[in-house]
């Protein structure tokens, strides 16, 4: 067989692999959106039998042959090949048995999770999340071929990270971010909170209006409601979800501008590496990096702020708040609260670096199931200083252990450092930003993201794509430094 007929023959059978996978993922879409409580039993059996043919393409032994047979004429040859390569090893360590009943449990699980937030009821959850961990700790020893289990795991979405490189860095991270916290929840000037009620329909309505601003193209993706926020989807088709409380319009609103960033990632990349190995993010720290910026850097920017202050007093009257400037401050209020997902800035590495230890515990069994809970409250104690007053505040919180994404948690914070350094790069590269996020013109910002970054899909590896984009090498300092600049400027330290 020739290298360009192997080449040819082989990303076309990838092609429909790719095909497939969207399916699934848009079945569990449908799941967390949309399907019927009493379909949960049947939606799992799809997902496994799925799954199962996924697996079985995935280790197809042609692709070996494949591999070996073709070659790459340029750069996006050579990375659709490593990723083909990188996928087909892993695949192969793990029996598709195994791969299908990971689907089948996680598909259940995510439902018995959501009853048991929803009830408070840690005991209606734990069976299930002991099956999850035993199958995940199976798969991890498969995959590790006698090497760390947890960074097994990593691997699926930061590859080259580990839990030792991971561990060093939030370390190094921890005392600055712990010296900030301090300082500012013992400033003199403290921001007041948001008053008020804002109904769900308006909030929506506002909810798609900075979708739009942020550049969400909403020709190809819709927005629906979910339990915990989520982007699902690559190419043409790219959705996103939110929740709203309607005493916290904030929740709804960076929890959609943050959704929208995964968004415009996926949207941005070039579209003929659709349905390809590169037509999707470089890892899940590249897609937080994404997520952050356009939720945190640029979304909770004095600047844009500015702009949101004005919508929102036209859209829901009187906020209680004298300006825009104090608004700014109200926006990116400091406090320990118990959701990680609502954590303000300066406290969300803090809940990274806690459930990083916990599930790399949980892995490696060191931990077990039955004692999560009180592994939990007792290092939210001890790193918060408030004790958990209810599971859906404590252990229940993420859906993250329920559907098996073990591994994924540490993402978040590389994506918050890569941000940081994607924003000092920024920055340099339009001298005019803050002007423009004043009214509410996001389109230098998320039009530098897509150029240096978002359009090259997974062409590169991770460091190498943030390198290229960044012009140094990615390093928590910027990150660090824009949090410390920000919140003494804030809290007037």
């Amino acid at each position: 067989m020739s290298a360009d007929i192997a080449f040819t023959e082989l990303m076309e059978f990838q092609r429909q692999t790719e095909a497939l996978a969207q399916v699934a993922g848009r079945l569990g879409w449908d799941q967390e959106t949309m399907m019927p409580r009493g379909a949960a039993e049947q939606r799992s059996e799809e997902m496994a039998a799925l799954e199962g043919v996924l697996h079985e393409r995935r280790t197809d032994p042609r692709i070996a042959d494949w591999l070996m047979a073709a070659a790459a004429e340029d750069d996006e040859d050579a990375a659709q090949l490593r990723l083909i390569r990188r996928s087909h090893t892993r695949a192969t360590k793990v029996p598709s048995r195994l791969a299908q009943e990971i689907a089948r449990v996680t598909s259940t699980a995510q439902g018995i999770w959501a009853e048991a937030r929803a009830a408070d009821d840690v005991a209606l959850f734990l069976p299930t999340l002991t099956e999850v961990v035993r199958l995940k700790r199976e798969e991890a020893a498969a995959l590790a071929d006698g090497r760390d289990r947890y960074d097994a795991l990593i691997d699926d979405y930061e590859p080259g990270a580990t839990a030792a490189t991971l561990g060093a860095m939030f370390d190094r991270m921890r005392p600055r971010l712990v010296a900030l916290r301090e300082a500012v929840l013992g400033a003199s000037y403290q921001p007041a909170p948001l008053q008020g009620h804002f109904g769900l329909e308006a909030q929506v309505r506002m909810a798609r209006d900075l979708a739009a601003t942020f550049g969400y193209d909403w020709t190809r993706g819709r927005m629906d409601m979910a339990v915990h926020p989520f982007s699902s989807g690559s190419g043409s088709d790219v959705r996103i979800t939110t929740r709203v409380v309607e005493t916290d319009p904030f929740n709804c609103f960076y929890s959609t501008v943050h959704e929208v960033g995964h968004a415009c990632y996926e949207l941005g990349i070039d579209p003929d590496y659709a349905l390809t190995p590169i037509g999707a993010g470089a890892s899940m720290g590249v897609h937080e990096s994404q997520s952050r910026i356009y939720e945190n850097q640029l979304g909770r920017s004095r600047a844009f702020t500015g702009w949101l202050f004005q919508r929102m007093s036209e859209r829901f009257g009187d906020l209680g708040l004298p300006d825009a400037e104090a608004f700014y401050g109200t926006v990116n209020r400091v406090q320990s609260g118990f959701i990680r997902t609502e954590a303000d800035e300066v406290h969300y590495n803090l809940h990274i670096m806690m459930r990083f230890d916990l599930e790399r515990g949980l892995i490696r069994g060191t931990l077990e199931a039955a004692d999560l809970e009180e592994a939990w409250n007792a290092r939210f104690l001890q790193d918060f200083g408030v004790a958990v007053d209810r599971p859906s505040h404590g252990v229940l919180q993420d859906v993250h252990w329920s559907v098996g994404l073990f591994g994924y948690f540490p993402t978040y914070t590389l994506g918050n450092l890569y941000a940081g350094c994607l924003m000092q790069a920024l920055r340099a590269a339009v001298p005019d930003l803050d002007e423009a996020l004043a009214r509410g013109d996001t389109r230098g910002a998320t039009g530098w993201l897509r150029e240096n970054l978002q359009r090259h899909g997974g062409l590169y590896t991770p460091h190498e794509l943030v390198t290229r984009a960044c012009g140094f090498e990615p390093s928590e300092g910027p990150l660090l430094d824009y949090l410390e600049t920000k919140f003494r400027d804030i809290y007037r330290l």
